[in-house]
């Protein structure tokens, strides 16, 4: 169905809500990669209240899809069915400080921004996110960290919606915590969390959010059309030694190629179509996994359909 037949087909059903619908939205738009097909339908919601009376109206069939800023993500060609949500920077991008060491963030605010707060607030602890290129709804979502802390070691609860509109506060242990994952239901659409720090100096915090920039630029490509960390690290080793050893620095599908700065980002470079990306990212898998047995997982979120004739089979079908 077209993005203009699927709003036509809602009808009143969202004569209430607020916030803006974008038939056949492109992606490319929205992701770092710039690249990927539309989405069906975008919503773009104008505050928590008007994504509940959203998600209350639209029928259970309607596949729904939650996205962040676009810094993580690969949309695959054939675009994205059903709706696409975008939480707002307007409506969940603010964060204020609570209590002495608490610090309330909606999920739309930039992880770097967070970091700028605690730092204000004279908390230390939130160093790591001045290096993160996303937003905290996807740190919240895949335990997000750097540097030797993670997002669990933050968050005290997380508040969210879930598909019929209804809202859930979830505790830490509620959350369910793992390396760059988290076990809450992935119907629920995460809108705001609370974080705690500790007491610190301004100089000390500084100094480490300067040393997190300093190494970004210096072995990260953070000017590319890139979506940060390709695969998750396997245990025992890092992403970038094993595809390193597997000789695929440098290693170029299409418009698409690992970086010889740092061989865990991929790089759009040349226009690059998401079938390029996926292809190199599992042309690395399977070299990866011949060279040392190791079956590296993605960290870059994908999603969405594949262009007719253009499927990626994982390990290249390995």
């Amino acid at each position: 169905m077209a993005g203009a037949d699927l709003l036509a087909s809602l009808g009143d059903r969202l004569e209430t809500v607020r916030g803006r619908l974008t038939p056949d939205a492109g992606m490319d738009k929205i992701t770092w990669f710039r690249a990927g097909g539309p989405a069906e339908l975008l919503f773009q919601p104008a505050d928590e209240a008007d994504l509940a009376t959203f998600l209350a109206a639209l029928p259970e069939e309607i596949p729904v899809l939650v996205v962040g800023i676009g810094s993580n993500l690969l949309v695959r060609d054939g675009g994205v069915p059903g709706v696409v949500i975008r939480l707002s920077a307007k409506g969940f991008g603010q964060v204020e400080r609570i209590g002495e060491r608490t610090l309330r963030a909606g999920t739309a605010l930039p992880d770097k921004r967070l970091a700028a707060a605690a730092l204000e607030a004279g908390l230390g602890g939130f160093h790591f996110y001045h290096g993160i290129p996303g937003a905290i709804g996807g740190a919240l979502r895949m335990n997000a960290g750097a540097n030797g802390v993670e997002t669990c070691e933050r968050v005290v609860e997380v508040r969210a919606l879930d598909r019929q509109g209804a809202v859930h506060v979830l505790t830490n242990e509620e959350m369910g915590y793992a390396y760059r994952h988290s076990a809450a239901s992935r119907d629920l659409i995460f809108t705001s969390a609370v974080f705690e720090g500790y007491p610190a100096e301004e100089a000390e915090i500084r100094a480490k959010m300067d040393e997190v920039q300093h190494h970004r630029e210096t072995v990260q490509p953070i000017r590319e059309k890139t979506g940060g960390s390709t695969f998750k690290n396997p245990v025992g080793s890092s992403a970038w030694k094993e595809v390193d050893k597997a000789g695929c620095r440098g290693l170029r599908v299409g418009g698409a190629h690992m970086s010889e700065l740092h061989c865990n980002f991929m790089i759009n470079d040349a226009s690059a179509t998401a079938y390029d990306l996926e292809c190199l990212g599992e042309t690395v898998r399977a070299r990866v996994l011949e060279a040392s047995g190791i079956r590296l997982e993605w960290e870059i979120k994908r999603l969405g359909r594949f262009r007719d004739g253009a499927v990626v089979e994982p390990f290249l079908g390995n």
